[in-house]
C-alpha cells in the first residue's frame, strides 16, 4: 500500500454495511456498522494524535446485523438501523442505546438532518419514519410514518431535500421543511401515519436495481448507482434545461477472458469541498469522478475484495474505504482478515475536478 494510505486496526469481523465520517470540522472520527451485530467508533489518530492504524474507541453491540449508521448533531450522538427492526440512538458518552421507533421489517437506512433536527429511517416494510431526536426519552413523541410505494434501497439528504431510492426504479424527493412540519404535529399516540406528496417523483435513469444514492453537497442534485455497473447524475431543478443535463455512464467493469464482466456500484460519496464524487464497486475498485465535466479524475489500485462503503471526512482531507467480500466474490462465509478499512490521506488537488482552479 502507498505511503498515503493505511489500514485501520481492529476492523469488524463480518461484512461492513456502512461507514460515515463525523460531521464536525477537522474531526478524524468515523463510525462503521457491520453484519457482526456491532457498531464501531474509530479515530484515525492513535493515543498520541498520530495518523497510522487509528484507534477503536468504542463498540456498541446490537441484537441483529446493523445495516446503516450515521452521526447526529455531534460526535456524541449516533443513529443506527438494522435487522432487529429498530431505529436506535446511541449516546457515546454513556454508551446507552435508546429505541426511537420500531418498524415492521428490517431498517435499511437512517439519516440525520442537522438543519431540521430530524432522524429519518427507511425500512423494508415500505415506510419512512420521521423522528425528532429526543423521541426516545419522550414516549409522547411518536414518529410520523410515511408509506412508500415500494421497498427502499438507499437514502441521502441535503440541507433542503431527502432522496429515497426504491425498488421498481422508483425515486421520491421530499422537501425536508414539509417533513419537519409533520413531526411538529405527531405528538399523539399511536404512531401517526400520514400521506404526504413527495416534492418530486422520478423514475431512475438506470435500468437495473438501484444500489446507492448520494446527494451533492451544494444541494443541486444527486448521483445514483445500480447493480449493473452504471452511475447516473441528476439535478433537482425540474426545468427542461436542468433535466437535459442529466446523464448516466458505465463504470466498474472489467474484461476477463475477453468477456465484459459487470459489477455492482455499491457506494457513492461526494467530496464536501470540491463536489466531485467517489464510487466503490464489487470489482474492488474505487474511482473519483468529476460529475460536471463528466470525466474520471483517477482510479486507485484494486483492493482484495468488494468495496462496501466509501466516505470523505468533513474537511475533505481523508477518504475511508471499507472492503468486505460480497456476492460477486462468490463467498458465503467471510474468512478472517478479508474485512478491512483503508484510509487515504488525500493530496491537495487529488479530488479536485478537471475544471477547478
Amino acid at each position: 500500500m502507498s505511503s498515503n494510505q493505511f489500514a485501520i486496526a481492529s476492523p469488524p469481523t463480518d461484512a461492513i454495511s456502512a461507514l460515515k465520517f463525523s460531521p464536525e470540522a477537522d474531526s478524524t472520527r468515523f463510525v462503521v456498522s457491520s453484519w457482526d451485530k456491532n457498531v464501531y467508533l474509530y479515530d484515525l489518530r492513535d493515543e498520541n494524535g498520530v495518523l497510522g492504524e487509528g484507534k477503536l474507541l468504542q463498540k456498541f453491540e446490537h441484537r441483529a446485523p446493523v445495516l446503516d449508521v450515521c452521526f447526529g448533531s455531534s460526535e456524541n450522538e449516533i443513529y443506527t438501523a438494522g435487522l432487529d427492526w429498530d431505529v436506535r440512538k446511541i449516546d457515546v458518552a454513556s454508551s446507552t442505546q435508546t429505541v426511537l421507533s420500531s418498524h415492521e421489517a428490517g431498517v435499511r437506512s437512517v439519516v440525520y438532518s442537522k438543519e431540521h433536527s430530524l432522524v429519518i429511517s427507511a425500512s423494508w416494510d415500505s415506510t419512512l419514519h420521521v423522528h425528532r431526536p429526543d423521541a426516545g426519552s419522550n414516549p409522547d413523541l411518536t414518529p410520523a410514518i410515511i408509506p412508500l410505494p415500494s421497498k427502499p434501497f438507499s437514502m441521502s439528504l441535503t440541507p433542503t431535500k431527502l432522496v429515497v431510492a426504491m425498488a421498481s426504479r422508483a425515486l421520491h424527493i421530499y422537501d425536508l421543511n414539509a417533513l419537519a412540519l409533520l413531526t411538529a404535529q405527531s405528538d399523539a399516540s399511536p404512531p401517526n401515519k400520514v400521506e404526504i406528496e413527495p416534492w418530486q417523483r422520478r423514475e431512475s435513469s438506470l435500468k437495473f436495481m438501484t444500489r446507492c444514492v448520494a446527494c451533492m453537497p451544494d444541494d443541486a442534485g444527486y448521483a445514483s448507482s445500480s447493480i449493473e455497473g452504471r452511475v447516473a447524475v441528476e439535478w433537482f431543478d425540474p426545468s427542461a434545461e436542468s433535466q437535459a443535463r442529466k446523464y448516466a455512464f458505465k463504470c466498474h467493469r472489467q474484461t476477463v477472458d475477453d468477456i465484459d464482466v459487470v459489477y455492482p456500484v455499491n457506494s457513492l460519496a461526494f467530496h464536501p469541498i470540491h463536489g466531485t464524487f467517489a464510487s466503490g464497486g464489487g470489482d474492488g475498485v474505487v474511482a473519483l469522478w468529476d460529475g460536471v465535466a463528466k470525466r474520471r479524475i483517477r482510479q486507485y489500485q484494486k483492493y482484495p475484495s468488494s468495496v462496501a462503503a466509501v466516505s470523505f471526512s468533513s474537511n475533505g482531507k481523508y477518504l475511508a474505504i471499507a472492503i468486505s467480500p460480497g456476492f460477486e466474490d462468490g463467498k458465503e462465509d467471510i474468512s478472517e482478515g478479508t474485512v478491512k478499512i483503508y484510509v487515504r490521506e488525500l493530496g491537495e488537488t487529488e479530488a479536485k475536478g478537471k475544471g477547478a482552479k
